[in-house]
């Protein structure tokens, strides 16, 4: 498909997720989308269009805000491994409402505890029991 046929469906889900990933971080650092800007040499707009997935955030722009936010560029695509299907994004396998949860302040804190924790095991087994959790009634 075409560029024009993509912006027909909206934002690209690997733009939400990277803009989530910005504000998780932002936040957690205690910092405004004003204080993102002024250090980016950008408007408070365009920092809440990038965080939402409405504008795509550019190379140079996303090294800039990696350096801002000191925080690796490989940061903010964290979650989207194995949901790379030929070349494809496949994210169907979210309910609608995983989506919002994601994005919601509860979901910005927990991934951003979760960010913090460097053990891969302890953090495969926080997941594990997540997993649990939510299948019980």
């Amino acid at each position: 498909m075409t560029d024009a046929a993509d912006e027909l469906r909206g934002p690209n889900e690997v733009d939400i997720h990277v803009g989530a990933m910005v504000r998780i971080r932002r936040k957690a650092l205690g910092m405004s989308q004003s204080d993102l800007a002024n250090a980016t040499h950008l408007t408070f707009q365009q920092i809440q269009k990038y965080e939402r997935g409405t504008n795509r955030i550019s190379a140079s722009k996303l090294y800039a805000i990696s350096r801002c936010l000191n925080q690796p560029i490989e940061a903010f695509f964290r979650g989207l491994e194995g949901l790379v299907t030929e070349n494809r994004f496949e994210f169907g396998h979210l309910q609608p409402d995983a989506k919002g949860s994601l994005s919601s302040e509860e979901g910005e804190r927990l991934a951003q505890s979760l960010s913090q924790i460097r053990d891969p095991d302890v953090r495969r087994k926080i997941f594990e029991l997540v997993s649990v959790l939510s299948r019980q009634k």
